[in-house]
């Protein structure tokens, strides 16, 4: 069977991709489980859209991996999602490097534990001069106190005259997001059946694409992340103009 993957026009990619991974839970319930068990069975699908998006040659791939707000689940559920995360930055530490992937973490990083964050670090650092594709880590991750963060940020300068009104651009802005370094995103998937965007990167995704999957995350594979990017390269992106003006450049 042809895979969707030999009908995309390799030139004509998304250069960021972001997932909203959900579903693990309802995944292990329907089991008759734990949701800790679906957390663990979701590895399979992280590495399924890194290898894709890898095969792609897409530059930018982010994961909403665990927001601010999951931090009021109950504390078995949030310990195990901290082992396994710490687990899991063992295990694919030497895949991640031998992939040529550079690895950032954006979030409140503080509130991780100390080993996990440690390890993220010594991730962050081992890959610092990949240069094959980016995999970005949202953490700790909640979009309204990364704007808030930057409106403080910025008002703080403003006060102490560092810059003045008229300084304060998008671009500024943009500086002062956990997201500094990164492109826009282009397109946006979530898995689970559910439509919204769970406070995750509500600046970032202004003129994305946005794909919702009744799937939930353990079932994804790399073909439904084929299929995603298919159908992103059918979508005309007209940034607030008009199709007519998109003809003409």
């Amino acid at each position: 069977m042809q895979s969707i993957k030999d009908k995309i026009d390799a030139n004509h990619v998304p250069q960021h991709v972001a997932i909203i991974m959900d579903g693990n839970g309802r995944w292990a319930k329907s089991r008759g489980r734990e949701r800790t068990f679906g957390h663990k069975h979701a590895i399979q699908a992280v590495r399924n859209a890194v290898n894709a998006c890898n095969a792609m040659q897409i530059p930018y791939l982010t994961l909403y991996t665990f927001s601010s707000e999951n931090w009021k689940r109950p504390d078995e559920e949030v310990n195990t999602l901290m082992s396994l995360i710490s687990e899991t930055l063992l295990l694919e530490a030497e895949e991640i490097f031998s992939k040529g992937l550079r690895m950032h973490v954006i979030g409140d990083l503080e509130k991780l534990p100390t080993l996990v964050r440690e390890q993220l670090m010594q991730l962050v650092e081992m890959t610092k001069n990949n240069s094959r594709g980016n995999l970005v880590l949202a953490l700790s991750y909640g979009s309204q106190r990364e704007i808030l963060g930057a409106v403080k940020q910025i008002g703080k300068k403003l006060q102490e005259g560092t810059i003045e009104e008229n300084d304060v651009t998008e671009e500024l802005f943009e500086q002062h997001l956990y997201t500094k370094n990164l492109p826009s995103v282009d397109l946006l998937i979530r898995t689970s059946g559910e439509v919204r965007l769970s406070n995750f990167l509500l600046w970032q995704i202004a003129y994305a694409e946005l794909q919702f999957l009744d799937i939930l995350w353990p079932d994804f594979t790399e073909e439904d992340f084929y299929r995603c990017i298919y159908d992103f390269q059918h979508k005309e992106r007209r940034f607030g103009q008009i199709s007519e003006q998109l003809d003409q450049k």
